[in-house]
């Protein structure tokens, strides 16, 4: 407990609000088209490293299957990697609206396991639907990065 509260709702709340000031911060960049190169970089390699502290503490407290995310942060590095490459010359590989849904299935994710520990409430079936959801479109958007990749034909 802190200050006596449980360290999952502490842990809940944190990751709501990274990820609820990362999305503001995505918004207001497009809102007010300052999208730089090094945002289209940098901002992806933070989500990634947020969900995957995330699901590496769901592992810990028992709440997902580790071959889950396994997979899950496998296709991050593998997509972070082929990103970087395309980077590396020349070429910006935006998110694709796939990749979106598997964020936002992430964040639901996460946060219905973390409070379904504590409250219940049927939030763990959301979670581990949720999780389905995120390891679907984490391959199919994978392949779908990299089908993209080699249309280039300079790679």
């Amino acid at each position: 407990m802190i200050f006596g509260i449980r360290k999952e709702l502490v842990g809940a709340l944190i990751f709501g609000v990274a990820s609820l000031t990362d999305w503001a911060d995505g918004y207001l960049a497009r809102r007010h088209k300052q999208i730089t190169a090094f945002g289209a970089i940098i901002d992806p390699l933070a989500d990634k490293l947020l969900t995957s502290a995330a699901f590496i503490s769901l592992v810990q407290m028992d709440l997902a299957p580790a071959w889950m995310v396994a997979i899950i942060i496998g296709r991050e590095f593998a997509v972070t990697g082929l990103r970087n490459l395309a980077y590396a010359r020349g070429v910006v590989i935006h998110a694709s609206a796939l990749g979106k849904v598997k964020m936002v299935a992430q964040i639901v994710a996460i946060l219905a396991l973390i409070l379904g520990d504590v409250f219940d409430m049927g939030l763990i079936t959301i979670g581990h639907i949720a999780l389905w959801v995120v390891v679907g479109t984490a391959l199919v958007s994978a392949a779908d990065y990299f089908r993209r990749f080699t249309l280039f034909p300079t790679f």
